[in-house]
């Protein structure tokens, strides 16, 4: 496979998992995925706003979270975002501190 078109499928392939998390499962909380899998929205927007900064596009915080919510960020969690129970607290912050480093701890949501 030529490099333009794994390009292209890994793009699609992205746009799908937006998709996904938009539309077919904005159920999915993120600190689930953060407990289950180390990574949530909120870590596809820091790696959208990164990827599109070492571009030279300048992106911030807000405008990445937007494209990958679909929606403002507090507007989505005015819609979907659950409060957390204390057991899922304490798994996030592991989880974050495993993932995201310890050093950013403060820096979450």
């Amino acid at each position: 496979m030529d490099d333009a078109t794994r390009q292209r499928i890994e793009a699609a392939t992205f746009r799908r998992l937006l998709t996904h998390l938009m539309q077919d499962r904005p159920d999915a909380q993120n600190i689930d995925m953060m407990n289950l899998a180390g990574f949530c929205r909120n870590c596809l927007s820091r790696w959208y706003q990164e990827a599109a900064n070492s571009e030279g596009v300048e992106l911030d915080k807000a405008g990445a979270r937007e494209i990958v919510y679909g929606m403002p960020y507090e507007d989505w969690r005015a819609q979907h975002q659950r409060e957390a129970s204390a057991e899922q607290q304490a798994a996030f912050e592991k989880a974050f501190a495993e993932n995201v480093g310890a050093e950013n701890a403060g820096k979450q949501g």
